[in-house]
């Protein structure tokens, strides 16, 4: 089974009742929509969690997000594959698998398109404070390119996409954190988004970034809840986990 979820910064309590009330194994897979918290600090410091998580029965696909280093600049990571397309990992913790931006995976026989990475708008204040922050928390122009030609080896046409931010269309500016100049906020991520979106034809969207659990046309915004992937999320949805 493949589930999926939201933001989890390194808080995964919901996630191992999750598992344990679903009876999950390690077949299972859980996609985190970015800020996993896994590679935060970027050394041994991150080992604790990472040693927790090996004693949780599922395997741990993980989307870019903007409060983490991208496991490519970090040494003990390697590459493989999985379900088609590329993802690092560490030897030590098989079950944490990070995906790459550009790749395109096969789950559940939909094809899925990978585009991590956020804008921080805490990045001075994290900076200011000594919190890490990371350069590389926002997609290259390399990759941006890398993206547009994928898409277009493939007719612009991809059954899903995975992304850590949202299209800036969608942006949901009832979640804007209070006492942020947006003028400030390098929006260039969601305008590349924005992009995409108006180019491709697409089935779903799963986003995280926000802190919200909502549905937009077929942008799916997720957080707290762990639903089944691949599925467009209405009212009625019975949740598999939803912690309020």
């Amino acid at each position: 089974m493949i589930y999926i979820t939201g933001d989890k910064h390194a808080d995964f309590k919901g996630v191992f009742y999750f598992c344990k009330a679903n009876k999950t194994t390690i077949d299972d897979i859980l996609i985190i929509l970015g800020d996993a918290g896994i590679n935060y600090y970027a050394n041994e410091l991150d080992d604790i969690l990472k040693n927790s998580l090996l004693q949780c029965p599922i395997t741990f696909f993980c989307i870019h997000g903007n409060h983490e280093e991208r496991p490519e600049n970090i040494k003990t990571y390697k590459t493989k594959k999985f379900h088609d397309g590329v993802v690092y990992y560490e030897e030590k913790y098989p079950n944490i698998l990070f995906a790459k931006d550009g790749e395109i995976y096969s789950f559940n026989n939909y094809k899925v398109l990978v585009i991590g990475g956020a804008y921080s708008v805490d990045k001075q204040f994290r900076i200011t404070y000594g919190y890490n922050w990371y350069e590389s928390e926002q997609p290259t122009e390399e990759t941006k390119n890398r993206v547009r030609k994928v898409l277009k080896n493939l007719d612009n046409k991809i059954d899903i996409i995975l992304s850590h931010t949202c299209p800036y269309k969608y942006l949901p500016r009832e979640m804007f954190l209070k006492g942020i100049d947006q003028n400030t906020v390098d929006n260039s991520t969601e305008y590349f988004l924005d992009e995409i979106g108006a180019n491709i034809d697409y089935n779903l969207w799963y986003c995280g970034h926000y802190h919200t659990d909502k549905t937009v046309d077929k942008i799916i915004f997720m957080f707290h809840r762990i639903v089944e992937f691949g599925n467009i999320i209405k009212k009625d949805t019975k949740f598999l986990y939803r912690n309020k």
